[in-house]
């Protein structure tokens, strides 16, 4: 086979570029590269115990936090408890959590959006605590909401509300409801629905006052996911019960029924 003159050139040239940068890469500095990861526990014993320095460093700060926190806000007369349930439906600190939530995300969203808030709806699970009898502190909102959930309203339709009278019915759990009535049958079904003492009215809006976590579908409320519209109220609900100690001498033991089973 005969080359021409110019295709020899040019092949030359490609031959002598790879023996150049080769010889660059084979000159270049050596890369490493993790070929294992070792680990080990390492037992807590006297040897890792806080010494006294960094004890007297902490010291002050754990006494600021600990003042603010034990600081007395208000007074329960009695032990509120979500164990102990009114009528099988409702219990005293979850009808107070959804009361406080309802009142208190009205007054934000009355002046924000110059609407108000048709009906509060918590979860059982959510409550972390009780509220014990006596004085109750900072540390109270914090032990029964110790997750850092933010305030949401959802605007629902009618048929979402009927949707979520027939979770409620169905889940046989006193999650915190304010502002809707729930009328049972002695089966369980859901006869009767009011909001704000009216019927439910289907394709009218309702804005109902959540938390972020059940807004994104959790514990299965998924009618909160057909909301129209979502507004966040940027208000952590452990600040909103709070506030609501701070504005309040007693704490008020609130036994209205909000689910009402036929006997």
């Amino acid at each position: 086979m005969i080359l021409s003159k110019k295709y020899n050139t040019s092949l030359l040239r490609f031959v002598l570029f790879l023996t150049i940068t080769g010889g660059f890469t084979a000159c270049g500095p050596e890369i490493l590269r993790n070929t294992s990861i070792e680990g080990k526990k390492i037992p807590i014993t006297s040897d890792y115990a806080t010494t006294q320095s960094i004890d007297s460093f902490v010291k002050p700060y754990r006494e600021h936090i600990d003042r603010d926190l034990d600081s007395v806000l208000a007074y329960s007369p009695e032990t509120l408890d979500k164990s102990k349930s009114i009528g099988g439906w409702q219990t005293t600190i979850g009808n107070l959590m959804a009361d406080v939530t309802l009142e208190k995300a009205d007054k934000v969203f009355m002046a924000r959006e110059h609407r108000h808030i048709d009906v509060c709806l918590l979860n059982h699970g959510g409550i972390r605590s009780i509220i014990a009898k006596g004085n109750v502190t900072a540390r109270t909102a914090f032990e029964i909401m110790p997750f850092e959930n933010s305030l949401i309203v959802i605007a629902l339709k009618g048929e979402q509300m009927v949707e979520i009278a027939n979770y409620i019915a169905k889940e046989k759990k006193p999650h915190p409801l304010a502002g809707m009535e729930i009328h049972l049958s002695k089966e369980g079904t859901v006869i009767a629905l009011a909001v704000q003492g009216k019927p439910v009215e289907a394709g009218k809006i309702y804005n109902v006052a959540t938390s972020d976590y059940l807004a994104n579908g959790g514990d299965s409320m998924d009618f909160f996911k057909k909301g129209v519209k979502s507004y966040d109220l940027d208000y952590k609900l452990r600040n909103l019960f709070i506030d609501y100690f701070k504005e309040t001498d007693t704490i008020p033991v609130i036994k209205t029924q909000r689910i009402i089973q036929d006997k």
